[in-house]
């Protein structure tokens, strides 16, 4: 019972860490978080298509200036701030925006590593590189290679699943047990079938959202979208020549 169990565990990391380089995985694979994995099991670099959409910012103030190359993000050590038991981060993105709120309590170890690269403006110009309709829309590989290296062994230890990934919930992608590092997913549709790989959703998105989410740029799919690698060498002008109309963010920012 062990040996099966963890042979299939191993199934749905493959699966979803495949996703994340080449989108080998198929559209209701797992999401992963190094290749292009999102419709797997594991979100970490890949994710299922149908992107909900999402709530429209609370307040019409303008998006702050984007720093998605803050030096601050080329030392990852140093940003461990433990958040708030519950934060909420707006998302300002080519889509229009939307907000999700974070509650500690259901994956505290993902809630901390999400905090921190949001407060450092991580994901701030950076795409939407993988969205699966009906499955995931997948997010967090930095725009710019020097910040990608830096984060690149910074992996987290797993969270237990407190809460199932239903539509519009967001993980960490992974490429196996504890390797958590900066790219997250968003289920677009109810993927409880994620939950036994050991995805632990952490966020969810407010409201409406899921609209705005759901307009995100789906045609290049799982099978003809970017490769993940490629994506942290070369940054955003790999990316703008040969995915030029995939979504991005703008900023993503705290909600004071």
């Amino acid at each position: 019972m062990k040996l099966a169990r963890w042979a299939a565990c191993l199934t749905v990391a493959a699966f979803l860490f495949g996703g994340c380089k080449k989108k080998e995985a198929p559209a209701e694979a797992q999401p992963s978080a190094q290749p292009n994995a999102a419709e797997t099991a594991q979100p970490a670099a890949a994710a299922p298509a149908e992107a909900p959409k999402a709530e429209e910012a609370k307040s019409a103030a303008p998006a702050a200036v984007p720093h998605g190359d803050d030096p601050s993000l080329l030392h990852p050590a140093r940003l461990k701030e433990q958040a708030p038991e519950k934060y909420q981060v707006r998302f300002d993105t080519t889509r229009g925006v939307f907000t999700v709120t974070v509650t500690r309590a259901w994956a505290p170890i993902g809630a901390d590593r999400f905090y921190n690269l949001v407060k450092h403006h991580f994901f701030d110009n950076s795409a939407f590189f993988r969205v699966v309709p009906g499955f995931v829309v997948q997010f967090g590989i930095s725009s710019y290679p020097k910040v990608s290296a830096a984060w690149k062994h910074t992996e987290i230890k797993d969270d237990p699943v407190t809460q199932s990934n239903k539509r519009g919930y967001l993980s960490f992608a992974t490429a196996g047990a504890n390797t958590r590092t900066t790219q997250v997913f968003i289920n677009l549709k109810d993927n409880q079938r994620l939950d036994a790989s050991g995805f632990a959703p952490f966020a969810v998105v407010d409201g409406q959202g899921m609209n705005v989410v759901e307009m995100l740029y789906d045609v290049y799919g799982d099978t003809a979208g970017p490769d993940q690698t490629q994506i942290e060498k070369q940054g955003g002008p790999y990316l703008k020549k040969g995915w030029p109309k995939l979504d991005y963010i703008k900023t993503a920012t705290l909600v004071e």
